[in-house]
């Protein structure tokens, strides 16, 4: 069996039980060396062949997973954070499908909301944000168009933007010209639940000197809405007013 295991965003608890027993397990482990956490692989048997993808290209990885597979092995995919975002893992299940080989895909904890939580947030607020957007600005990467950064930042939603920190002024630019304002909240955190995690705090009028002060070119998130500052109205779940399924209330 192949598994892709999501290993969470920093903090090495923060991985699911369910990821943690499949690692324990394991005869060989392919993880993303350059974001994974190396504590992880304590917990792997002794004995573990251990392969570090960073400097693997996508034939090489599918090769050892096949060669461990057809012995009978235990294989996990280690990846950053949960695999189903950004983790390139789309092209490496469609060719195990190719090879007839069996996998799965365990979740794990994201760096967007571990990046909220470390800013002791909440994403969606009543009469401020019900939606949240997870995207990132164009770069060696494309982006289409109708997901330009602009675009998006037109609905005011809350947003979370992966793999941007490095285009910081681009980023930021978009965004004014979205939001319609600088003045919206922002908020930049550097390997969120990491030991040396970093928290920076301002609006789009600020962020962008205090992020190259900081220096910070990378495995950052940028958290942008009204979600991290200013009013919002009181949730209906726990209104005394508020009748549903469970609790009758007044209304």
């Amino acid at each position: 069996m192949i598994s892709f295991v999501g290993a969470g965003p920093g903090d090495v608890d923060l991985i699911t039980i369910k990821g943690r027993r499949r690692l324990e397990k394991a005869d060989v482990v392919i993880y993303a060396g350059s974001l994974v956490s190396e504590k992880h692989l304590d917990f792997c048997k002794k004995g573990c062949c251990l392969y570090n993808s960073a400097s693997m290209t996508l034939e090489e990885v599918i090769e050892k997973m096949e060669e461990a597979s057809k012995k009978g092995l235990h294989v996990v995919r280690l990846h950053t954070g949960d695999p189903t975002i950004y983790g390139a893992i789309r092209e490496q299940m469609d060719l195990l499908e190719e090879k007839g080989l069996d996998y799965e895909i365990i979740p794990g904890v994201s760096s967007f909301t571990a990046a909220c939580s470390s800013i002791k947030r909440e994403f969606t607020l009543p009469e401020v944000s019900q939606t949240v957007i997870l995207t990132r600005i164009e770069g060696r990467t494309g982006v289409p168009q109708k997901e330009d950064l602009e675009k998006l930042a037109s609905h005011k939603a809350s947003m979370a933007l992966f793999l941007s920190i490095k285009e910081i002024d681009r980023v930021v630019e978009k965004l004014k010209k979205g939001y319609g304002r600088e003045d919206v909240p922002v908020a930049v955190v550097y390997k969120a639940t990491w030991e040396d995690e970093k928290i920076i705090k301002g609006t789009l009028l600020d962020i962008k000197d205090k992020v190259e002060k900081e220096g910070i070119t990378k495995m950052a998130q940028i958290l942008v809405g009204d979600f991290i500052n200013g009013d919002y109205e009181r949730s209906k779940l726990y209104d005394p007013e508020f009748s549903h399924e469970y609790r009758r209330g007044s209304k």
